[in-house]
C-alpha cells in the first residue's frame, strides 16, 4: 500500500502523516476550542503554545475521555477538518493505521471502525496498540541492544489521559500484564489548577494556560520531605519560588515565566544533599552570575496579574509516584511497574526490568527518570538490575513506530478491507488485530 496514513489518536494530541516519513505532518490538539471573543468552536490548525489567539478562558470540547472514544460525532469532525484541510488526503485510496488504547470496549470499536469505512471511506485499516509500536520503533533505533536481542521490553506509558505499564514480547502486547493508573497530564493539570485557585487566583477556567504553566515550571522531586521545608523559606533562601504572568489581553496574550533563570534554581540541588549544603551550593550558582537580574524584573509590577508557585512546581508530577498521599486509591508508578511484571512469566523479569522504555510527555518532566528509578529500586530483588530508556521525542515515539509498521511488508497481512468489513463486520475483522 503506497499511501499509508498513520494517525497516533490520542487523548491530547493527534499525531497524523504519511507512512515512512520519520516525523508526522501534523500535530494538534484532539479537540475544539471557543475563545472568548467567537461565538462557535473552532478548529485548531497548531499546539496551543504556537497559536497567535487569545485563549483566555478558552472553552474546550474533547472526544476521548480516559482514553477511550465518547463523541464519534465530535470525532468526526474533528477528523473531517484534518483530512480534508491539513493532510490533503483522499480516504477512498488511501489505508490508515489508526493507534486505539488497549481493552476498547466492543462499542467504541464498532464506533470506530464505523468512523474509518463509512463516514470516511478509506480503501482498508489497521489498529494497532501504542506500547506494541513503541517496542518497535526501540528495536529499530536500536538494533544491536537488549530490546532488540530479547525481542521484550515493558513500556511505560504517561500521556494526556492515562499512565500505563505493559510487557510487550515479540511485538506483541501482553494483554494479562498491563497495569494502568487512571492518572496523566490531563489530571496533573487539573490538580494544579485547584492547588492555584485554592492559594493564589481563580483558574479553575484556564486549562491552556495551566497546562502551560505545568510544562514549564513543574518537576519531579528526588526527595519530597526535603523539598517541602525549602518551600516554606522565605526570601533567597526559597529556591522553587517563581512568578508566572498571567496575559493581559494587550501587550501579551500568552503568559510567561518572570524570572526562567530564578525558576531553575532548583536543578542545583542533589539527590540527598542537606539544607545546608543546598545553601550552599545556592550561594556558589548566585556568585556565578545564573541569579545576577536587573533589580527592575526582580520588582513586583502591580499593574499585572500574576502569582508565585513554591510548593506546587513539584507536588503535581508528585501524584504520578505517590497518588495514595493525595487520597485517590491508586498505586504508583513504581508499584504498578512491578505489578506488570510479576504479571508475566519469571523468566522475562529481570529482561523487562533491563528494558524499561519510557513514552509519553508526562515523561518529559526534570529528573522523572531518577525519581522512577530511585523509588523502583527497592521493589526489585537485589540480582536484577535496573534500566530505564527514554525515547529520543516521547511524545511522538508511538507514531514513528506506526509510520515504520505502515512502510513494512507486514502492513499488507494485517490490513482489513472495506469490502472484508462489509461482508464479515466490525467483530470478525477485529480478530485480526490480536485484540
Amino acid at each position: 500500500m503506497s499511501n499509508v496514513v498513520v494517525l497516533d489518536n490520542g487523548g491530547g494530541f493527534i499525531k497524523a502523516g504519511q507512512g515512512g516519513e520519520r516525523n508526522p505532518a501534523v500535530v494538534i490538539p484532539n479537540c475544539l476550542y471557543r475563545p472568548l471573543t467567537s461565538k462557535k468552536f473552532l478548529h485548531p490548525t497548531t499546539t496551543f503554545s504556537s497559536s497567535p489567539d487569545d485563549l483566555t478562558s478558552a472553552a474546550i470540547r474533547r472526544p476521548i475521555d480516559r482514553g477511550y472514544l465518547i463523541n464519534p460525532d465530535l470525532q468526526r469532525d474533528i477528523w473531517s477538518h484534518l483530512f480534508t484541510s491539513l493532510l490533503h488526503v483522499t480516504p477512498s485510496s488511501s489505508s490508515i493505521l489508526l493507534t486505539e488504547p488497549l481493552f476498547s470496549l466492543p462499542s467504541i470499536q464498532r464506533s470506530t471502525d464505523e468512523l474509518v469505512f463509512e463516514d470516511f471511506g478509506f480503501s482498508s485499516l489497521v489498529v494497532a496498540d501504542s506500547p506494541s509500536l513503541v517496542h518497535l520503533y526501540e528495536t529499530s533505533c536500536r538494533p544491536c541492544g537488549l530490546v532488540s536481542e530479547a525481542q521484550c521490553s515493558l513500556v511505560v506509558d504517561c500521556g494526556f489521559s492515562f499512565t500505563q505499564a505493559a510487557p510487550v514480547f515479540q511485538n506483541i502486547t501482553l494483554n494479562y500484564g498491563v497495569k494502568r493508573i487512571d492518572l496523566g497530564g490531563k489530571a496533573l493539570t487539573n490538580y494544579l489548577k485547584e492547588l492555584v485557585s485554592y492559594r493564589a487566583i481563580n483558574v479553575m477556567d484556564e486549562t491552556l494556560l495551566m497546562d502551560d504553566v505545568k510544562e514549564k515550571l513543574c518537576f519531579v522531586s528526588l526527595d519530597v520531605e526535603r523539598d517541602l521545608q525549602f518551600a516554606r523559606k522565605h526570601g533567597k533562601d526559597n529556591l522553587f519560588r517563581c512568578t508566572y504572568v498571567l496575559p493581559d489581553g494587550v501587550t501579551h496574550t500568552k503568559g510567561y515565566v518572570k524570572d526562567p533563570e530564578a525558576a531553575k534554581r532548583h536543578l542545583a540541588l542533589t539527590d540527598g544533599a542537606s539544607p545546608s549544603e543546598a545553601i550552599e551550593t545556592k550561594n556558589e550558582t548566585d556568585q556565578l552570575g545564573v541569579m545576577d537580574k536587573t533589580a527592575e524584573r526582580k520588582r513586583v509590577d502591580l499593574t499585572k496579574n500574576e502569582f508565585d508557585l513554591t510548593n506546587e512546581r513539584f507536588l503535581v508530577p508528585e501524584m504520578i509516584f505517590q497518588p495514595a498521599d493525595l487520597g485517590m486509591n491508586e498505586a504508583g508508578l513504581a508499584e504498578c511497574i512491578v505489578r506488570a511484571v510479576n504479571a508475566c512469566h519469571p523468566y522475562l523479569h529481570p529482561v523487562l526490568y533491563q528494558s524499561i522504555i519510557l513514552t509519553g510527555g508526562s515523561t518529559l518532566f526534570p529528573r522523572f527518570v531518577e525519581r522512577l528509578e530511585k523509588d523502583l529500586r527497592p521493589l526489585v530483588p537485589d540480582d536484577y538490575q535496573v534500566n530505564i530508556t527514554t525515547q529520543e521525542d516521547p511524545i511522538l515515539g508511538v507514531w514513528r513506530g506506526g509510520s515504520l509498521l505502515a512502510s513494512s511488508p507486514d502492513y499488507e497481512l494485517m490490513r482489513v478491507t472495506k469490502a472484508e468489513y462489509e461482508e464479515l463486520g466490525s467483530a470478525r475483522c477485529r480478530r485480526r488485530f490480536f485484540r
